[in-house]
């Protein structure tokens, strides 16, 4: 890594995630001589749970990017870190890719081969432990006591799968769930959902509740991490309490039930996602952020300044600077 960087003339080198990819990625980049190094994590706890040897090389690291406010005051406070070098880039989604489209909603359930006025239920997420789809699946049984001909859709792709499967065997209404494992068509399967739901038991800013929204398909997930800032309990969705599969479960059933409800959620959530979580704005933050940390060792050391090509009117940076 050290010499593809040294190779390329990077400037700056941002890891995702934490272990090994954290570690390595700042050492070599150090090693390297790279003027800017951050690491961007994206949940509050595993698999971004940091551990002694990257706590080690704290003082390698220019910049720890959070993906929300509440994240951020996470990686002071329970991680750790300098808050003069935490920072807040807010996730973002393509919300050309991910929007309404009524076309889909009928392809969905074509693909599904399910009734055509059948409503479907999903969750996108990796089937590891934290995402706790097991409750995701409760509720979706006390549902489907009142209302046999709902569908539920589970996306993605992990060490869980076997336990989903083994709680779905024999159950009367296993054709009601669909595993489809990893997609890439994840915009047209969020478009032909009515409700999207996400039980984890820690996230920090989830990405697919974003796209959810922009798609402006209504939203039920427990209350953990940074999801209130997406979730406004009301009006995009509904928050519940984590681990309480009965409201997940009641909470999915009032939005299925008040189909002006449900309009109404979708389309705050869309005008939420393209005003604040775009990807057009989490891109400009993180350029921002880098042009920051590179003039300002510009500065101290005599060097030239690097100066952005100037951008169209309209098209500010959202960075939110340093959390204080």
């Amino acid at each position: 890594l050290a010499y593809l960087f040294r190779r390329s003339k990077t400037d700056a080198v941002i890891t995702v995630g934490a272990g090994d990819k954290m570690f390595w990625g700042r050492l070599a980049a150090k090693l390297a001589r790279v003027p800017v190094v951050c690491s961007a994590l994206h949940s509050t706890g595993w698999p971004d749970g940091v551990g002694r040897l990257n706590r080690l090389i704290t003082p390698l690291t220019d910049g720890f990017i959070a993906v929300a406010q509440q994240h951020a005051e996470h990686l002071v406070q329970y991680e750790g870190f300098p808050a003069e070098r935490v920072f807040t880039i807010p996730n973002g989604v393509d919300t050309n890719r991910f929007r309404p489209n009524h076309v889909e909603r009928d392809w969905l359930r074509t693909e599904l081969r399910i009734a055509e006025d059948a409503q479907v239920v999903g969750i996108v997420a990796a089937l590891r432990p934290e995402k706790n789809h097991t409750q995701f699946i409760q509720a979706a049984r006390e549902v489907l006591r009142h209302h046999p001909n709902i569908h539920f859709v589970i996306v993605g792709e992990g060490p869980e799968r076997s336990t989903i499967e083994e709680a779905l065997k024999d159950y009367r209404y296993r054709a009601n769930f669909h595993l489809l494992g990893n997609r890439s068509d994840t915009e047209r399967i969020l478009a032909g959902l009515d409700l999207f739901c996400l039980t984890s038991s820690n996230e920090a800013n989830p990405v697919s509740i974003l796209e959810a929204l922009a798609c402006c398909v209504p939203v039920v997930s427990s209350n953990v991490g940074s999801i209130s800032e997406t979730i406004i309990d009301g009006k995009t969705g509904i928050l519940t309490q984590p681990l309480k599969w009965e409201e997940t479960a009641a909470a999915m059933l009032s939005i299925l039930h008040d189909a002006r409800l449900a309009a109404r959620m979708g389309r705050a959530g869309r005008v939420l996602v393209r005003d604040k979580w775009s990807l057009q704005a989490m891109v400009q933050g993180y350029e921002t952020l880098v042009e920051s940390i590179f003039n300002a060792q510009a500065e101290r050391k005599g060097r030239d300044a690097w100066q952005r090509p100037m951008r169209p009117a309209g098209h500010a940076s959202t960075f939110d600077g340093p959390l204080r």
